[in-house]
C-alpha cells in the first residue's frame, strides 16, 4: 500500500475534522485500492490515478458524513458505491441500500461488501423505479440527476419526517417543486478538490 495514499487520507480526514478508528480507515484504503483494481477491467469510473481517486471519491463521499442520521439510508445511482459504500464504512450503525441500473457496478459493491466485511450494505441491482414497499429516514446522490429529477423519482420512497441529501456543484440556479422544502445548503470543501461541491437538505414541505 502506498504510503502517499495514507497520507492523502489521513490529511484529508483531517481537514474534514473527521476522526476514525484504526480498522475503519483500513477499510477505506482498502476500499480504493479494490475500486482502482477493478476499475481496469470495469471501468468503474473515468478516474484511473489511485491519488485522485482518494480526492474525489473518498474524500468527496466522507465530507457529507456529518450529515448521516440513519438509520437507514438509500444511496440512489450509487455507481462504485460513492457515497453509499464510503458513509456504510464509517458508520457501521447506518443500515445502507445501495442502488444502481449498472450490473458490473453492483456487482463491483456486492464484491467489496463482502471483502470488507460490511453487514450492513445491500447493493440491489435495478432501476429506481423498481423499488416498491420500503422507505428511508435518508434518501442521498452523489451525481445521479437534477434534484428536482431525483426527488420526482424517490418522493414514494422517502419515510414520513424524512429528508433529501443531495450533492451538487452550483445551487444558484436550483428549481424545486413547490410542496418541497430547501432545509439548508452546506458548502463542502473538499481537501484537494477547487470545484464548487454543496450539499442540500431538502424535504416535504
Amino acid at each position: 500500500m502506498s504510503g502517499g495514499i495514507e497520507r492523502r487520507l489521513d490529511d484529508g480526514m483531517k481537514a474534514l475534522e473527521l476522526s476514525v478508528s484504526s480498522d475503519i480507515r483500513s477499510r477505506l484504503l482498502a476500499f480504493v485500492e479494490l475500486l482502482h483494481k477493478w476499475n481496469r477491467a470495469y471501468n468503474l469510473t473515468a478516474v484511473r490515478d489511485i491519488d485522485t481517486m482518494v480526492t474525489r471519491h473518498l474524500l468527496d463521499s466522507l465530507a457529507i458524513v456529518p450529515w448521516i442520521e440513519g438509520p437507514n439510508l438509500l444511496d440512489v445511482g450509487s455507481g462504485a458505491g460513492l457515497p453509499g459504500i464510503v458513509v456504510a464504512i464509517v458508520r457501521p450503525d447506518v443500515v445502507l441500500t445501495s442502488v444502481d441500473s449498472n450490473g458490473k457496478k453492483i456487482r463491483f459493491q456486492r464484491q467489496a461488501a463482502f471483502e470488507l466485511g460490511l453487514e450492513n450494505v445491500t447493493p440491489v441491482h435495478d432501476r429506481i423505479e423498481a423499488l416498491e414497499g420500503v422507505t428511508f429516514q435518508q434518501i442521498t446522490s452523489r451525481a445521479f440527476a437534477a434534484p428536482a429529477d431525483f426527488i420526482g423519482l424517490t418522493r414514494s420512497l422517502l419515510t414520513k419526517g424524512g429528508h433529501w441529501l443531495a450533492m451538487a456543484g452550483r445551487v444558484d440556479d436550483l428549481v424545486l417543486p413547490d410542496d418541497i422544502r430547501l432545509v439548508n445548503t452546506w458548502p463542502l470543501h473538499i481537501p484537494g478538490e477547487q470545484g464548487q461541491r454543496h450539499l442540500l437538505k431538502m424535504d416535504i414541505a
